[in-house]
């Protein structure tokens, strides 16, 4: 069965905070990767929006919110949410239109014009709402559960505060490198330590911060490609969106209660773990396939847990791997090599679809500063809110 569909542009509008409405943002994106693509706007035949809920109405159809700003040609559109595995859904609902044979090119985008602070839920009472219970009933706001799963870290595997800041260095000197990046400032680990406590033990400099920013891909059919005189495109091989499997049993805010496990046994791996593995499966590979990975560092803890969550390495071995320098530039396995969300800060729609953008410059060798050699496999690894899995792994 064909599952192969080439990525044939890639654009991004730089993140920040700009103080502009997110369309802008991605109309900018798709604008490049058009460009990108030597393709026009009216050379398409369908797009997908990746949609933000603090965008008002406009950002709840992000997809015709998009195609009204480009000039309406009468495409085909989608909008999709999943909270932050909205950019891999929107692929996913792209690459199946395209296998589907109902569109040869799609038009990928996500942006997001994203508050100060932290993300909260939109106001009124909601108690059916997990995400609205764990702010009203434990006052737990996304840098709290961050600090949560670093405890964790400690408790089990006795990973050390030093540890998480040599995360933030990593992703700092590739984030330096990326004029996409937010932050472009090199950061030590002494300056991570000195940086003030949000939710102990992790500090300011541990955790990432709320962005504006944007994010597109074209893709099409092979044949398509071929058409277009792009015979080795990079491809999307494998798109991961599963949901956890009962019982969970290992705490994972906005839920905040596990399942039991007195009747029936915990599963085989935990849902993150089966983000990548299915991911695997579809693309017919292993971790130690893979030439580079970027994945969903909401705090510099969490990427440690993405490392064996990929089997990257054996679980509790992350911070040793981290520690070798395997997952830096030049290393065995390098993670994160745009900066990760520690550089660019979240836009929530945009940043699982800028993680492909990163795995195609790499797989096309024109990541600049920030190349890993000879690369030829990446995987994303995203998670989104109420059980959203989010993996796409791309080869050249």
């Amino acid at each position: 069965m064909r599952t192969d569909v080439a990525v044939l542009g890639v654009g991004m509008h730089p993140w920040g905070k700009w103080g502009r409405g997110f369309a802008e943002y991605g109309t900018a994106a798709a604008r490049a990767a058009l460009e990108d693509a030597g393709l026009r706007w009216r050379d398409i035949g369908s797009i997908v929006g990746a949609d933000t809920v603090r965008g008002g109405y406009p950002g709840y159809v992000a997809g015709a919110t998009f195609a009204k700003a480009l000039g309406w040609q009468g495409a085909r559109v989608t909008s999709v949410y999943a909270a932050c595995a909205s950019g891999a859904q929107a692929v996913a609902a792209a690459r199946a239109q395209i296998l589907a044979e109902l569109a040869d090119v799609v038009l990928v985008v996500g942006a997001d014009a994203a508050p100060k602070g932290f993300f909260r839920p939109a106001g009124g009472d909601r108690p059916d709402d997990p995400d609205w219970l764990r702010f009203r009933l434990l006052g737990a706001t996304n840098p709290a559960y961050f600090g949560l799963y670093a405890r964790r870290r400690m408790a089990v595997f006795g990973d050390t505060p030093e540890d998480f800041a040599l995360v933030k260095v990593k992703n700092s000197a590739a984030g330096a490198a990326n004029r996409y990046a937010r932050y472009r400032k090199r950061v030590t680990a002494e300056e991570v330590a000195a940086s003030q406590v949000v939710a102990d033990p992790l500090r300011l400099l541990d955790i990432c911060a709320t962005s504006d920013g944007g994010a597109a891909l074209v893709l099409s059919s092979l044949e398509f490609a071929r058409r277009r005189g792009v015979a080795r495109p990079v491809r999307i091989r494998a798109v991961s969106t599963v949901t956890p499997r009962y019982p969970s049993t290992v705490l994972d805010l906005p839920d905040i209660a596990t399942d039991s496990a007195a009747v029936t046994g915990p599963p085989t791996r935990t849902f993150r773990a089966s983000i990548a593995r299915t991911a695997y499966e579809e693309a017919g590979i292993g971790p130690e396939e893979l030439s580079l990975a970027e994945v969903y560092d909401l705090s510099t803890a969490l990427e440690l847990q993405w490392y064996e969550d990929l089997g990257l390495c054996a679980e509790g071995e992350a911070a040793k791997l981290l520690r070798e320098g395997s997952t830096a530039l030049g290393g065995r396995i390098p993670v994160n090599t745009s900066g990760g969300l520690a550089s660019f800060g979240e836009a929530v729609p945009a940043q699982a679809i800028a993680q492909v953008c990163e795995l195609t410059w790499q797989l096309r060798d024109a990541a600049g500063e920030r190349q890993v050699a000879h690369a030829r496999v990446g995987i994303t690894a995203n998670q989104g809110l109420f059980g959203h899995g989010s993996s796409v792994i791309a080869v050249r």
